[in-house]
């Protein structure tokens, strides 16, 4: 046995890496083992056994047949009704249940369901339903497509959860609790959950569920953000660092307390798998469990198990466990930066200074998964590097600490976790509120956009050989070098193609459109979408309620690279056009706003204005007559004529020229204006090559008049799809057809992207990219 753990020693890294392939190649293609016969020629390179060499191959192909098997499983209908078992993860948010169940052969599935009542909704909040058995009557549906390239796909989420797909709940009758291993586990769970409400002030009650139980559904949207700012988010989390402290805490204490080393070590083998559970087992605790689990397990056997090999077969583990998991962002980066540190100690150890290998160990994390974050959220935070100095052993040694004592505390009749509290709460407060201060400036965060799989090759490429040369000691002047000419490179190439590009974003019921002139000389973003909303009783209120500039329209300007919008048009005072437009905001620099004449005034301009007193952006009332120039680019406002504003017929109409194409961008202009527009430019809109239909399509739009003399080259409709308004109306798109013209509706066809190349259009739409 001591033969094979020496044989294996320092070579699991390639076992994970054959494991890894083979699930990769099982989810996207077969072509992908071909990674397999490159990482064999390195093995080779690097002089390992014929025997690594062949167990290598066979169990990439082996475990390729088994990953293969699970994926095909995940395409298997539902059959329901069904008893269905909820797990541990699921979330009630305003009037929905969503969240994964098990069916009777413990695959996993995501369900949802809309409460019928308050007294419901009471009723499952306040009980634990991990572990509980309910009757499921419904339907299977399709995940949703992505709003844009950039967008949050359900698909790849359900497949990186290994979940068959979604159920769509009609009625969920009780059927009893199954009985598990887990299930104390769960329950006790959900009594710490309700401990910490009860006991905790309502300041502290988010940060404690975070950090003691994994609990992250009740921290703040916006703190979050601030968090995310500072590249310190992490911390939230229940980290690598949180789990060795807190064996380290527990196995001195059985120390203290007169158990030997060897069963301490056996009590503590048993018991991290249940913290495991206990924390909400993410992919960062279960990889510090399993690596901490390995290690201990090795020295009890007298057995020498490098760090590197532990966190290989947590890796192999845990991804034969649940294959999915590989795409999840939190196993990715978790695992990635802690092979950057094992691989990187001898840099590390070259340094006594506290404060220089603090700074160190936060470059060599930051630097290994920086393409990767790049490739997730399209930005990094460049505070991160001092941010995460300060802020690692302050959550570490501090603020953890301090909650796992209050926690203790609470549990003893004598109110000594009130004199904590007192001094704590306020003192947590001022930290929160230093925190918002020091985020505040959008340009801490590099956005570049999000890079292809050759760029995410070339990026990481530079990283592993600055890697190498740090590591040989070898010219260390070409490492800056090295890592910044590719990622300098990276940052100006949206800047070097010679394309107009407009995208019609696909923010369901509203309009959101963004104009890249060539060379990104000029950035135009037309409106940011938004929602209609209405009273409703407080218990259907959301907790996070959805923001279409925040979760649509944000991502796609980052996932574009854009960081900084040159005018900001709001066509008019519509909630569908302009409630998104407080998010562009905070996320983006906007160096103008324009706006139709007296629109300002109306209330669902209000969230905007506050959030545009604190910028220094320039706000300008526009009309008809008002236009400028970028290059060869021309924009000219064809109405309103008037200042005085009533509505959809006093919407910014813009003409958009570049030498021989012309754009027409109408907000929800209606008939009236429509015709106004044929009386007054007839002959400058005739033949247009690119059209933005009025009003989404709706019959009080896009008259017979207006479209015989546009006659345009594309027409696109700005609608979400089964709108409650029926838009486009048929008897638009009957209009349209009619012409041979043709047109795509955002709603159906998914975001439109529109390049303009030597005055020839190309047209790509989300829907038919996800389908492929």
């Amino acid at each position: 046995m001591l033969y094979l753990v020496n044989l294996f020693k320092h070579n699991w890294i390639y076992y994970a890496l054959s494991i890894l392939i083979s699930a990769i190649a099982a989810f996207e293609s077969m072509r992908l083992l071909l990674l397999l016969f490159l990482l064999l020629l390195f093995c080779f390179y690097k002089r390992l056994l014929k025997v690594h060499l062949v167990l290598i191959f066979v169990v990439g192909i082996t475990s390729y047949s088994f990953f293969s098997h699970e994926v095909d499983k995940l395409s298997i209908p539902v059959e329901l009704p069904a008893i269905l078992t909820w797990t541990d993860e699921y979330k009630i948010n305003g009037v929905m249940l969503r969240g994964f169940m098990k069916d009777a052969a413990g695959e996993k599935l995501y369900v949802t369901y809309e409460l019928k009542s308050e007294k419901e909704k009471q009723l499952l909040q306040a009980q634990q339903l991990a572990g509980t058995e309910f009757q499921v009557i419904g339907e299977q549906i399709s995940p949703s497509i992505p709003a844009h390239r950039y967008g949050f796909s359900m698909a790849r989420y359900l497949q990186s959860k290994n979940a068959r797909g979604i159920v769509e709940i009609s009625q969920l009758t009780y059927a009893g609790t199954k009985n598990s291993l887990l299930q104390p586990l769960y329950d006790q769970r959900f009594r710490l959950k309700l401990h910490i409400e009860e006991t905790f002030p309502p300041s502290l009650i988010a940060e404690a569920q975070a950090l003691l139980i994994g609990l992250q559904e009740n921290v703040d949207d916006e703190l979050n953000r601030a968090y995310q700012k500072l590249g310190i988010t992490h911390l939230f989390a229940i980290s690598g660092l949180h789990v060795a402290l807190v064996s380290l805490l527990f196995f001195q204490l059985l120390l203290r307390i007169g158990v030997r080393r060897e069963p301490a070590t056996v009590f503590l083998l048993t018991l991290l798998p249940m913290y495991a559970v206990l924390a909400g087992g993410a992919p960062s605790i279960w990889r510090a469990v399993s690596v901490v689990e390995f290690i201990m397990l090795a020295q009890y056997l007298r057995w020498k198990i490098p760090m590197d090999d532990a966190l290989s077969l947590s890796f192999i583990v845990f991804v034969l466990m649940e294959p999915g998991a590989i795409f999840q962002v939190g196993f990715q980066l978790s695992y990635l930066a802690t092979y950057s540190l094992v691989y990187s100690s001898r840099i590390l150890a070259k340094y006594s200074n506290f404060w220089v290998q603090s700074f160190f160990i936060t470059f060599v994390c930051q630097l290994l998964v920086y393409p990767l974050l790049l490739f997730h959220f399209y930005e990094i935070s460049l505070s991160s590097f001092i941010a995460n100095i300060f802020f690692v052993p302050l959550f570490s040694f501090i603020i953890l600490p301090i909650n796992l004592l209050v926690l203790f505390l609470t549990f003893i009749p004598i109110p000594l976790d009130s004199i904590v509290f007192h001094f704590y709460e306020p003192a947590r407060t001022l930290l929160t509120n230093f925190i918002f201060i020091i985020q505040q400036p959008i340009v801490q965060m590099w956005n570049p956009g999000k890079p292809s799989l050759l760029w995410l090759s070339i990026l990481y490429g530079s990283v592993f050989a600055a890697f190498y040369l740090l590591d040989q000691q070898g010219k260390l002047k070409k490492v800056p070098a090295l890592l910044l000419i590719p990622a300098l490179l990276f940052h100006i190439q949206p800047l070097l193609h010679n394309d107009l590009k407009i995208a019609f974003v696909n923010v369901g019921q509203g309009d959101c459109i963004v104009i890249e002139l060539p060379y990104r000389k000029s950035v135009i973003v037309i409106d940011a979408g938004g929602l209609l909303r209405f009273e409703q009783e407080k218990w259907k209120e959301r907790q996070t309620p959805y923001e279409v500039g925040r979760q649509v329209v944000v991502p796609y300007l980052k996932g574009r690279g854009i960081q900084s919008v040159d005018t900001f048009i709001l066509s008019h005072a519509d909630a569908d056009h302009v409630e998104g437009a407080e998010e562009v905001l905070r996320e983006v620099i906007v160096e103008e706003v324009h706006v139709t004449p007296n629109s300002i005034a109306k209330p669902v301009m209000g969230d905007f204005m506050q959030e545009l007193k604190k910028t220094n952006t320039k706000l300008i009332e526009k009309m008809a007559g008002n236009g400028w120039q970028v290059g060869a680019a021309s924009f000219e406002y064809l109405w309103p004529m008037e200042t005085h504003y009533e509505g959809n017929n006093d919407s910014l109409v813009l003409l958009v020229e570049q030498k021989q194409f012309q754009a027409l961008f109408t907000g929800d202009l209606e008939k009236e204006g429509e015709q106004q527009l044929v009386r007054l430019y007839g002959d400058k809109l005739r033949n247009i090559d690119l059209l933005k239909v009025g009003h989404h399509g709706s019959k009080t739009s896009s008259i017979e008049e207006f479209v015989a003399l546009a006659q345009p080259g594309f027409a696109v409709f700005m609608a979400g799809k089964n709108n409650r308004y029926m838009h486009p109306h048929i008897d638009v798109v009957n209009r349209f057809e009619a012409r041979n013209i043709p047109y795509a509706t955002t709603g159906v066809d998914g975001t439109v992207e529109v390049t303009v190349r030597q005055g020839e259009m190309y047209i790509e739409k989300s829907n038919s990219l996800f389908s492929k």
